[in-house]
């Protein structure tokens, strides 16, 4: 009996991705972006609480609604062929009671902590999820809308701060985008085949030979956004060093994608993990060192 119950629990980590937490970084780093540049230095520890366990329950939620979205495909895609609904360990049922639950979660913590107007991007956010996982029937580069869903914080952290998003926050939204993109497409260039001949929809098949270059192009569109952010919100070197450093990073993914090999693809994607922290730090380090008046 204690055997099932560890057996069961285990799947509902696996559904949610707890064992593998680099989503939730890259969930994560944008929206402490947002949030302390928003902010102008260490926000509140009840904001911050608030928006770390919201980006952790709404990306657990979008695990479990992309498994059921994939239930049928997955067992055929050799990365993902062991996944609790893949494998028949969970019913579909649960994976959207899971993901409903989850989220329902979220939106509690935000209408406690948070103002109305983060609830009602929040609203949005979670809605951008719930489809997202059905855009790679339909749309040609799904990562564009996964780039808008994961970059959401942003735009909330600054509701959060001024009770509306300043300009500045939906321009660090597309540099998130175009991170996003960069990194999800090597994502896809791991599976590129199996989605082939399942018919799914990926921006590594849509721009085939051209992938490497889209992916160093959308990097660079990240890091010259955030570039005019740093300027247009006046900070100081240890924005722009930082900056640099992950422009460093991004050129040693160049290494690792250019011949296509799926592990070092797959390596160059869980690596942007340290993209995301650095530029945070930089953030960070930036208000702690010249606090705004």
């Amino acid at each position: 009996m204690l055997d099932k119950i560890i057996f069961r629990l285990d799947q509902y980590e696996k559904l949610i991705r707890l064992d593998r937490p680099i989503g939730i970084l890259l969930l994560l780093w944008p929206t402490l972006w947002g949030l302390w540049m928003a902010w102008r230095g260490v926000p509140d520890w009840r904001t911050a609480l608030a928006f770390v366990m919201g980006t952790i329950l709404m990306r657990s939620a979008g695990c479990a609604i992309n498994d059921f979205a994939d239930r049928n495909f997955d067992g055929h895609v050799e990365r993902t062929k062991n996944r609790p609904l893949a494998i028949g360990a969970i019913k579909p049922w649960e994976a959207v009671a899971v993901a409903a639950v989850l989220a329902a979660f979220a939106l509690v913590i935000a209408w406690i902590v948070l103002n109305a107007a983060v609830i009602k991007l929040a609203v949005i956010a979670f809605l951008l999820a719930l489809i997202y996982p059905f855009t790679k029937r339909f749309l040609a580069i799904p990562q564009v809308w996964l780039g808008i869903a994961f970059g959401f914080g942003i735009p909330m952290a600054f509701a959060a701060v001024y009770g509306t998003v300043l300009t500045v926050g939906w321009v660090m939204l597309a540099a998130s985008a175009f991170w996003t993109l960069a990194y999800d497409t090597e994502y896809a260039m791991v599976d590129i085949e199996d989605d082939r001949k399942l018919g799914l929809k990926t921006s590594a098949l849509f721009f085939g030979r051209f992938d490497v270059l889209v992916i160093m192009l959308s990097y660079a569109a990240m890091l010259g956004i955030m570039g005019w952010v740093g300027w247009h919100m006046k900070q100081h070197w240890p924005y722009f060093s930082c900056l640099n450093l992950a422009a460093a990073v991004v050129v040693y993914h160049y290494f690792l994608i250019r011949k296509r090999d799926r592990a070092k693809c797959f390596k160059a994607f869980l690596h942007n993990h340290w993209i995301g922290l650095i530029i945070f730090v930089g953030i960070a380090l930036d208000a702690w060192l010249f606090p705004a008046a």
